[in-house]
């Protein structure tokens, strides 16, 4: 190469480092281009909380009190999410690094299952949860049926049902249950599919035919025990069960002609901290009795506290 050829090279390439050094980096100092990419955010613990919804019972709810929902064509023996890319835009699914935080709702029935992009997704009795775009902020459940493959969850992995329609779902996962549980300070109580304590009301009339009267607000706080599929048994006499129509449409167990309640400050299963509220409200024994007034729940964690009487019959 001519000598003339290379000064003006070697002029070239200084002055570009020039231009790279005027930055205040050079070609050494640039960092990597990994480090150039934005981190991915970090995914918030979302809470799972069994929640009243106005229209479609007792179902799940995430830490924004957004209803939450399964899809008919995932499954859930193995769990498997088949809702991506367009749909997964529509119905956002739950994810979660870890253990969700829980209100009304059994440990045992919640996992996780991982996504085609490796994201971890709450699922709840096998089933993969996922919120609905459209849902614009709590009380609302405008993706119940939609398309005839989603429905919102119970805290059981069921199929939530519309007020006024017929309730067909008799799987496992979608049935009531009325067990037979040992509560320390109580003795045997009953609780439900979530091992949930179930309690009567004394306001709903002192003998049979009873009436459930716990409505509106009430009904929050004392969310009633729905019939949903076949109500299962373990540990009580099956002529003591029966339902109750409720004013709304729907039907409440009832245990010895009482209708049965949970109470929405028990967060977790051998919980009682409704016993005795107000006078009114008592844990039910198996044999449809009230829990005697004296007696009661040995606090065994720092979560379970007993709850004040308000004085106004527990709402």
């Amino acid at each position: 190469m001519p000598r003339k050829s290379v000064a003006v090279t070697a002029l070239l390439a200084v002055s570009g480092l020039g231009a790279l050094t005027a930055c205040g980096t050079t070609a050494d100092d640039a960092p990597p281009a990994a480090v150039q990419i934005k981190p991915q955010a970090a995914i918030e613990q979302p809470k799972l909380v069994a929640t009243e919804v106005e229209g479609v019972g007792q179902v799940l709810t995430d830490q924004t009190g957004k209803t939450l929902y399964r899809f008919d064509k995932d499954t859930s023996k193995p769990p498997k999410s088949n809702c991506d890319n367009a749909c997964a835009t529509t119905w956002p699914p739950l994810l979660a690094d870890g253990a969700p935080q829980l209100t009304g709702v059994d440990e045992k029935m919640v996992g996780t299952v991982t996504r085609t992009d490796g994201t971890k997704q709450v699922t709840v009795n096998g089933w993969p949860i996922y919120r609905f775009s459209k849902d614009t902020g709590p009380g609302q459940a405008t993706g119940q049926g939609k398309d005839g493959v989603w429905s919102a969850v119970t805290p059981a992995g069921g199929k939530a049902v519309k007020t006024g329609e017929k309730k067909t779902e008799t799987t496992e996962e979608a049935a009531t249950a009325l067990n037979a549980s040992e509560i320390a300070g109580l003795g045997q109580v009953m609780t439900d599919q979530n091992g949930m304590t179930l309690y009567l009301f004394t306001k709903d009339g002192a003998k049979p035919p009873r009436k459930a009267t716990c409505e509106d607000a009430c009904a929050k706080t004392w969310p009633p025990l729905l019939s949903q599929g076949e109500v299962k048994l373990n540990g009580v006499d099956p002529k003591l069960i029966g339902k109750v129509k409720r004013s709304d449409g729907t039907e409440q167990v009832m245990i010895g002609n009482w209708p049965v309640y949970r109470y929405s400050k028990d967060t977790a299963p051998g919980q009682a901290n409704g016993h005795t509220v107000g006078n009114t409200w008592y844990a039910i024994e198996p044999n449809g009795c009230k829990i005697a007034a004296d007696k009661k729940a040995v606090v065994e964690s720092s979560t379970s506290t007993p709850a004040p009487d308000d004085g106004n019959g527990g709402y």
